[in-house]
């Protein structure tokens, strides 16, 4: 079975967010019998860890990736999971997210012929939804069972504008904030005798609106506080609102901690009626420029796409935060991320073949 073919069996599999359709099944088959599976399966969602000890040096390498994809929506001009190559085009959903740094991993890895410790592949069926019980859960295990990675390359697409240009480090994490003001409904007419929150905050909703935190540094961009929903009122035009609600998001770099955005709002809003309720769905992390791991893909980049790749933090999050979390050296390198999650979601020939050529040079120079 060359890459391709396994890629278009992977794309095949309609695994929605939290269902595999099969695909672990035959992933654990397409291994073999040298590789040992590790199931950890909880409230439908399906997790997976293979491993192999070529010997009994401690050095362990794990490669992680999700099989589910997000619903596929309206207006495919072909049937988002026939998989087929057009051009050297790949059109699927789960085409760049991430199907394609799946195949990549799970192919070099059944190849390889040699790795001076362990390999091992960490997948989850559940990254595009909660998460609540995916990769952390299997992690948790692992540390368990003291199986615990030194290293990890989750497969996710970094790439921005040419394939190779671009490795992510690190992550930032994300924080919720939830703000009211409190005011007093009163007529229109007589503003004097209420209290009106959006004429409260109208002074100073400047102070928040893309406020940075912190003013970034060689990892990080500043971290933004980012307004996302505002509203009061009961739609009328003669009743001034009671209260005003207030949602915003800040995607945090390791120089901004939950409690220093909650710190900024009561200096901001504390003259004001107000309540504020924080919630942290992932903390960031950075993984050092000098680690191994970083260098290796460096050097496996250059040599095989001839690319000097560029570190990033940018974007959303991935379940690279849970390896970082565990004090696990993680990077994440894929395909280009142009198409991830849109209607037509697409990859290239090219990009796969030479992703698993990467993902090979990195296990036998690692």
């Amino acid at each position: 079975m060359t890459i391709i073919e396994l890629f278009q069996k992977l794309l095949r599999f309609k695994s929605l967010t939290p269902h595999d359709d099969g695909a672990f099944d035959f992933i654990e088959e397409y291994l073999g019998n040298t590789w040992t599976c590790l199931k950890v399966d909880m409230e439908g969602v399906k997790n997976r860890f293979y491993y192999k000890k070529f010997n009994e040096n401690s050095q362990h390498l794990c490669f992680a990736g999700h099989i589910d994809v997000v619903p596929v929506g309206e207006g495919w001009p072909i049937d988002p999971f026939a998989a087929e190559v057009i051009d050297g085009v790949i059109s699927a959903r789960g085409a760049q997210d991430m199907k394609s740094g799946d195949a990549a991993f799970l192919y070099a890895c059944k190849h390889a012929k040699n790795f001076n410790g362990t390999l091992s592949i960490l997948m989850t069926s559940d990254e595009e939804g909660e998460g609540t019980y995916g990769t952390i859960k299997m992690l948790e295990h692992l540390k368990e069972i003291n199986m615990i990675p030194n290293y990890a390359v989750v497969a996710e697409p970094t790439c921005e504008e040419v394939f190779g240009d671009a490795i992510k480090v690190g992550r930032r994490g994300s924080i919720n904030g939830y703000l009211t003001i409190q005011g007093k409904q009163g007529h229109a007419a007589y503003p004097e005798k209420g209290i009106n929150p959006v004429h409260q905050i109208a002074p100073i909703i400047e102070k928040i609106a893309g406020y940075d935190l912190d003013n970034g540094d060689e990892y990080f961009a500043p971290s933004k506080l980012v307004i996302t929903d505002i509203r009061a009122g009961m739609q009328v035009t003669n009743v001034t609102p009671n209260k005003l609600d207030l949602m915003f998001n800040v995607r945090n770099s390791t120089n901004t901690k939950k409690e220093d955005v909650e710190l900024y709002i009561q200096k901001i809003f504390g003259h004001l009626n107000y309540a504020l309720r924080t919630t942290q769905g992932s903390y960031p992390f950075v993984t050092n420029k000098e680690s191994k791991v970083v260098k290796a893909m460096e050097n496996s980049i250059q040599e095989v796409l001839g690319i000097i790749t560029k570190h990033s933090t940018a974007g959303g999050t991935s379940d690279a935060r849970y390896f970082g979390a565990f004090g696990i050296e993680a990077i994440e390198f894929g395909v280009i991320n142009d198409t991830i999650h849109s209607i037509g979601e697409r990859t290239t020939v090219k990009e796969v073949e030479g992703l698993t050529k990467v993902f090979e040079d990195l296990i036998a120079k690692f």
